[in-house]
């Protein structure tokens, strides 16, 4: 009996799929759930099982061609009993399109009660109950198999949606592992992102039977991730068509499944065309193919765009395989160097700014024979120098700065922070001070609480949704505080308070590390005096408030005129993109800080009446 073989459905967003290598080579024998080819998406590569038993008669889709969803793509002509003597028959001459047939002709006449038994089944269960529980051993009802194995159906488990600008996620490490009982809501994987490292919760109950992605892999939002089949103990995996239909068996029943559903959903597709086909390669990169197996399309469109040859590519993925990042080192390593020509295709070869820098560059080579310690960079310190070296490269950058005297502010703060405390329940320090004051110098600057989009256009935002740099043990994170403008000082203070806090506990969701408008550094709280902070991108500008000391300075009395005096002086310090702000504008913006810092008008914030 031939069944032929789908294109199988990878995820809701994914319609085609490229097959990466066949496993098994036409003549194979094949067993249902072995491994038959390998095939890769724009965002998963993954082994497809065999749906059934048999004999690879013919391969319609070779290596390194792309196909949608549900497109044939082998036929394998299946056992009949699946085993005893006529299924070795079978298994013989199964390369012989007609001595296959004849074996199939002798197996149904050996079987010809389980065969009617079969259709009888889907009439009344209960007439020949008997004989269709043989049948459901020997040629196979998906349905009954699977709820027979004692597990219900199966969930795939694919990478969350973790923030609005946030695509992709790494897999860092399985809490749970294959055959492990996990619960719902009990903790599956660890993932990150280049804003968040946090743990996933299991969507469902029940056995952790595949996982389709290892640790250390990149994978887009929405990607398959693993399949967790409900209820019981362990199970075994789930063929291809048990996983897509939601029915997870185990092995016997699982071949059953397989071979129940080629008769009766594809009987239009039972002569498929087995003459021979021209014979394809399967690597794909030229050279030894040491890097040219299993490639995503993504991969290969990169290495197109950037004339790679994937043959001279070392891959870091599993088995060698070569990733997006492998392909992206490999042109920052390249350098200046001269890339091939184009394609005789005429493709247009795109900027070479295209693909971002996977990794630091280095100026100079290192110095060597130096005692020293190498310590490999964690993903999110890769991320944070990437991101800040794309800063600079994409807009102008300037930092002026304005001294503060925040004598006053301070002491305001000395009079209310016990009731503040007791009344809050969180402590008052400057800095809800300097954010009220940033708020009320952007209504009268609106510019400085801007972007600019990819074709020029400059976006004046009036919601200010401020960003505020926290340092953590893992590295720095930027929390936003939506509608900061909205706030009082005790608003600001406990919100300041609750997302430093929940970043630096990694419970700070992602959808709350994206999405300023501005953002606020405040490297004071380390003792720093001075920094030109690097702006948080697309934001139009970043303020820092470094340490306050006691320093003397130059004051006028209404009585001694100008004296010298200990005060408690900050710098007020702006970084601005040149391209939308203009300098004067900048120095404006500062002074009006200072003015409403120095005038520390805010009694009325902190509940104490004017001296």
């Amino acid at each position: 009996m031939a069944t032929p073989v789908k294109m199988p459905e990878l995820g809701e967003s994914i319609t085609e799929g490229t097959i990466t290598r066949w496993i098994k080579q036409e003549g194979d024998r094949v067993e249902v759930d072995e491994p038959l080819f390998e095939v890769s998406t724009d965002k998963v590569d993954t082994e497809v099982p065999s749906p059934v038993s048999g004999v690879l008669q013919s391969i319609k889709v070779q290596a390194d061609e792309t196909v949608e969803v549900g497109a044939e793509l082998a036929v394998i002509e299946q056992d009949g009993e699946g085993g005893g003597e006529a299924g070795d028959a079978t298994a013989e001459a199964a390369a012989d399109e007609e001595a296959g047939e004849a074996a199939g002709a002798e197996e149904a006449e050996e079987v010809g009660e389980a065969a009617e038994a079969t259709e009888a089944r889907e009439g009344s269960e209960e007439a020949g109950a008997e004989e269709a529980g043989e049948a459901a051993a020997q040629t196979g009802d998906g349905a009954e198999a699977g709820s027979g194995s004692g597990d219900g159906g199966t969930t795939t488990v694919t990478m969350p949606e973790l923030g609005e600008s946030i695509t992709e996620g790494t897999i860092t490490r399985w809490i749970k592992q294959e055959g492990d009982r996990v619960e719902a809501d009990e903790p599956l994987f660890e993932v990150s992102t280049d804003k968040v490292d946090t743990e996933v919760p299991s969507p469902v109950s029940g056995v952790l039977q595949s996982i389709k992605v290892q640790a250390d892999e990149t994978v887009e939002v929405g990607a398959e991730l693993a399949v967790i089949g409900g209820g019981g103990g362990a199970s075994q995996a789930p063929a291809a068509e048990a996983d897509q239909a939601g029915e997870p068996a185990e092995r016997g029943a699982e071949q059953a499944t397989g071979t129940e559903e080629a008769p009766r959903d594809r009987k239009a597709e039972q002569a498929p065309d087995t003459g021979p086909r021209e014979a394809k390669p399967a690597a794909r990169a030229g050279g030894d193919g040491k890097a040219a197996a299993g490639v995503s399309p993504l991969v290969r469109r990169l290495a197109r765009e950037h004339d790679v040859d994937l043959s001279e590519v070392q891959g870091s993925g599993s088995g060698g395989r070569v990733r997006r990042e492998d392909v992206e080192a490999f042109v920052q390593q390249r350098g200046k160097q001269p890339a091939a020509a184009p394609a005789a295709s005429g493709e247009a070869r795109p900027k070479a700014a295209a693909a971002a820098p996977s990794g630091p560059r280095v100026a100079v080579p290192l110095a060597k024979g130096l005692r020293e310690e190498v310590v490999p960079a964690t993903r999110l310190r890769k991320v944070i120098a990437e991101r800040m070296v794309a800063s600079l490269q994409t807009s102008a950058q300037l930092t002026s700065a304005v001294e503060i005297d925040m004598t006053k502010v301070m002491r305001l703060r000395a009079r209310a922070k016990d009731e503040f405390k007791a009344r809050e329940g969180v402590s008052l320090s400057p800095m809800p001070f300097a954010v009220l004051a940033l708020v009320a110098a952007i209504r009268e600057y609106p510019t400085v609480n801007s972007a600019m989009d990819e074709d020029g256009n400059l976006h004046v935002y009036q919601d200010v949704h401020l960003g505020v740099a926290v340092d953590t043990p893992k590295g720095l994170f930027v929390p936003v505080i939506k509608h900061a403008e909205s706030l009082n000082l005790a608003g600001l203070a406990k919100a300041i308070s609750d997302v430093a806090k929940r970043t630096r506990d990694g419970k700070i969701g992602p959808d709350e590390l994206s999405g300023s408008t501005i953002s606020l550094t405040n490297t004071g709280s380390r003792g720093a005096v001075w920094d030109t902070p690097i702006i948080n991108q697309p934001n139009a500008a970043i303020f820092a408030t470094p340490a306050i000391v006691k320093r003397p300075v130059v004051v006028t009395d209404p009585d001694l005129g100008e004296v010298v005096a200990v005060r408690q002086m900050m710098y007020g310090i702006l970084t601005y993109d040149h391209r939308i702000i203009d300098g004067a504008d900048a120095a404006r913006f500062l002074v009006k800080v200072k003015e409403l810092l120095e005038a520390a008008d805010f009694e009325g914030d902190l509940g104490l009446e004017r001296e």
